[in-house]
């Protein structure tokens, strides 16, 4: 039986943490959480002692340690495949927006960085950012279209690329981004979500402030 914990940063602003914890916690799995408080000494501290990145997040299974967000994903589905879709070309098509959430939006993620408890932010629309969001609506209506019949989620069922998504759905209630179609529909399902309400919760009631990430008025 695995024996996890998670090393993650604040629920309310280290978006590359709440993707595995969103993936454990759509599976039902248990597990130890350790939260840092990033950019202080202290969580400094316990990163050199923790992280082998010195960042967020880490799953430790036992002597196993993984310390990069798709990485710990695709662990967890060595053992819990139904983290990805069970057809073969939606699995393709879900890794690949997964890579697509990991190495790419840099115009969009500088610019408005994740932030559950705030509302109301606004941000100048530069072309790449507006690009950016363009793509975001394209990518999930394709999926919503081609793979969704089963469900409400990106590939019907819930899987890994919900969980790379859901930080930036976030953005979007964050700084007023308006969808349309297939995408609108996809994000209320996600803010519908109990896993994702349950993120909001815990959320609202972190204490970290991390003024970087309070940008926009």
């Amino acid at each position: 039986m695995s024996d996890y914990t998670l090393v993650i940063g604040s629920k309310n602003y280290s978006s590359w943490s709440v993707r595995p914890w969103l993936a454990l916690k759509h599976l039902g799995l248990p597990f130890r959480e350790v939260q840092i408080e990033l950019f202080t000494p202290r969580g400094t501290e316990q990163l050199a002692a923790l992280a082998p990145a010195r960042k967020v997040p880490v799953l430790f299974d036992g002597s196993v340690v993984i310390w990069e967000s798709l990485a710990i994903i695709e662990y967890l589905a060595e053992t819990h495949p139904q983290l990805w879709p069970r057809d073969a070309a939606a699995r393709a098509h879900a890794r690949a927006a997964a890579a697509e959430m990991h190495a790419g939006f840099a115009a969009l993620r500088g610019a408005m960085p994740m932030n559950i408890r705030a509302r109301g932010r606004r941000v100048a629309r530069t072309p790449d950012i507006e690009r950016d969001i363009a793509r975001l609506q394209q990518l999930w209506t394709q999926c919503r279209a081609q793979f969704g019949a089963g469900g409400p989620y990106l590939y019907g069922s819930i899987s890994a690329a919900d969980a790379m998504y859901a930080p930036v759905v976030w953005r979007f209630v964050t700084y007023g981004v308006q969808c349309a179609g297939l995408a609108a529909d996809y994000v209320q399902h996600m803010l519908a979500n109990p896993v994702m309400q349950e993120l909001e919760r815990l959320a609202q009631a972190d204490p970290t402030r991390i003024e970087m990430n309070e940008t926009g008025l």
